[in-house]
């Protein structure tokens, strides 16, 4: 016979060369010298993990003339026969191109009849989540009643694909990933074995492109051992895989942490040349970056990193990188990435993603521990205790007596606007909130703010596009030095933009008028209400609470005579649909 891959000359013929899955061969091994095992299994896990090896195992161990034991002898005719496919009783199913009730309806009338040569009918039904509805309905009706002399084991990479009344009724075991240096210890004793050698670095690369599974693992490593002349090299894999070699990706990195386009740009361009793929090379990047947090994170724990090595390189690098412009990056990047892989030109996601990183301004690459930023979360914080204190010392008096005078004469001074929002927080104001803000509102503000909105929502836009979507339904109504009332016409708009995106429009705010403003948010026919007390209560206190500390509302500061332009125009259309715009 000539060449056979390595992942079938080594696939495991004991329960402990399967390796990575202990949890599940010591089960098994205590249940088969116990006999007690089940009359049905579920293996799930992810690829070339050891599912199907492991049932042809517990197949023969069952049947074994040395049974009960804990491993197949592989040597008498049980475990020979099974081995070589000569044993008919141990039936392997492909249930991807057999996933028809006909064929289950066959396995149903077989079952009853006991077995020719062996102990046991073992049926191995691989990729078990794709058989049909009712394929899997002829199943269970033969696991609720199963002969005593048939075992099922149901393999599957995708178990929430199967229902649950099959679920129940096997034993379930789930194959997990196996990890890097288990990979790397399996594939240096097959090389030994093989009298073939590799670098480590060549392992470590094979290692990680399998994800976890040993059989893509040997299957690299068969390519690789092909490839290569002599020694399998670090080079070689990097080939055969379509990944990018350490060094590149220092480089490139570098170039994004120091904003250099040109460099960072060709270094995309000379790896399409090569044939190499775009989205690997976006998931090495990804995996780099990762490989710096830790490195900053947990110095000196090298098992956890994507790498064999730690080069001086590497380190210098991670010191002078900070840890916020590593988040930012890893972020941008799996976003990109995730619309790369549908993309039919996933080079050009990739140049622009390279060129949004080197864009990066200074201040957003900043490391978090600025005094700065420090001293904005300290202020932060200082303000919600005051709020909250204020809060606490007001509840007592809400009960007020109804001979008191009304709530505009007892409303406290205003104070400045305090920077306590976060995510989720909302900031409903109250409607002495809304007067106390009218009260030191002007109209020369406001005007200035209307100006500026087309630009503030230009910015709310680069920051979320879904946040400006919820804050294109308001308007500024009333604007003073520290605060900004919005006015929202659905409910549901304002909500959104309190839970969800309120410090990105507090951000907006501040690129584009340069001040601190608060904003609160109301809904327009109860800004309308209030604004209309406001203005009673103007007209009842006369000229004395004109010139008073509580001034007229912005919209009345200065009265003027009614254009009969405007007039017609909302006689025609409605005032919901007429904005009147001062030049």
């Amino acid at each position: 016979m000539g060449h056979q891959a390595l992942y079938r000359m080594w696939r495991p013929q004991l329960l402990e060369d399967v390796v990575g899955q202990e949890h599940i061969t010591k089960t098994l091994q205590n249940a088969l010298v116990q006999e007690k095992f089940s009359h049905a299994y579920l293996f799930s896990g992810p690829r070339g993990t050891g599912k199907t090896s492991a049932a042809k195992i517990f197949a023969k161990a069952i049947n074994c003339a040395q049974a009960p034991t804990a491993e197949p002898c592989n040597e008498c005719d049980a475990c020979t026969g099974i081995m070589d496919g000569s044993v008919v009783d141990v039936i392997e199913i492909d249930a991807a191109s057999n996933n028809g009730v006909d064929e289950i309806r066959y396995i149903r009338e077989n079952v009853i009849a006991a077995p020719r040569d062996i102990r046991y009918k073992v049926y191995i039904i691989d990729e078990v989540h794709m058989l049909s509805t009712g394929a899997f309905n002829a199943l269970l009706k033969t696991l609720e009643e199963p002969p005593k002399h048939a075992v099922f084991i149901l393999a599957t990479t995708e178990p929430h694909k199967i229902p649950l009344t099959i679920v129940s009724r096997c034993q379930r075991f789930d194959f997990k990933r196996i990890q890097p240096e288990t990979l790397v210890e399996r594939m240096k004793y097959i090389l030994g074995e093989q009298q073939e050698t590799a670098e480590e670095q060549a392992l470590y690369l094979i290692a990680r492109a399998a994800e976890g599974g040993m059989r893509d693992a040997l299957s690299l490593l068969d390519q690789a051992m092909s490839f290569a002349e002599e020694a399998v090299r670090a080079e070689d894999v990097l080939a055969i895989t379509g990944a990018v070699s350490q060094q590149f990706l220092t480089d490139t990195v570098r170039a994004l942490k120091e904003q250099n386009t040109a460099e960072a740009v060709q270094a995309a361009d000379r790896l399409v040349k090569e044939g190499k793929d775009p989205v690997r090379f976006m998931e090495d990047i990804i995996y780099y970056l990762r490989d710096m947090l830790l490195n900053q994170a947990a110095p000196g724990m090298q098992e956890l990193l994507d790498r064999a090595t730690l080069d001086q390189e590497f380190e210098a690098l991670s010191s002078e990188v900070p840890a916020e412009w590593i988040y930012q990056r890893i972020d941008q990047l799996n976003k990109i990435h995730q619309d790369m892989r549908w993309s039919s030109h996933p080079k050009i996601f990739l140049e622009v993603a390279l060129i949004q990183s080197c864009h990066t301004s200074a201040k957003e690459a900043a490391p978090v521990s600025e005094s700065g930023a420090s001293d904005e979360r300290t202020a932060r914080l200082e303000n919600r205790i005051a709020s909250l204190e204020k809060a606490l010392k007001e509840k007592p008096a809400a009960p007020a007596a109804p001979e008191q005078a009304p709530p505009v004469a007892e409303e406290p001074k205003p104070e400045p606007a305090k920077r306590a929002s976060k995510k989720g927080a909302t900031s409903f104001p109250s409607q002495g909130k809304v007067k106390e803000i009218l009260k030191t509102a002007t109209k020369q503000e406001l005007q200035d703010l209307a100006n500026q909105w087309n630009s503030v929502m230009n910015a709310m836009r680069a920051r979320s596009v879904p946040g400006h979507a919820w804050l294109n339904n308001s308007k500024p109504v009333i604007v003073n030095e520290t605060a900004v009332l919005l006015s929202f016409k659905n409910e549901m708009h304002r909500n959104m933009i309190e839970t969800k995106f309120r410090e990105e429009v507090i951000d907006a705010l501040r690129e584009i008028t340069g001040k601190e403003l608060e904003p609160y948010t109301i809904l327009s026919n109860e800004w309308e209400r209030i604004k209309e007390e406001y203005k009673q209560h103007q007209q009842e206190n006369g000229t004395e609470a004109a010139e008073s500390e509580a001034p007229e509302a912005p919209e009345n500061s200065q009265e003027e005579p009614p254009d009969p332009l405007v007039e017609e125009a909302v006689r025609r259309f409605g005032s919901e649909f007429v904005e009147v715009v001062d030049h």
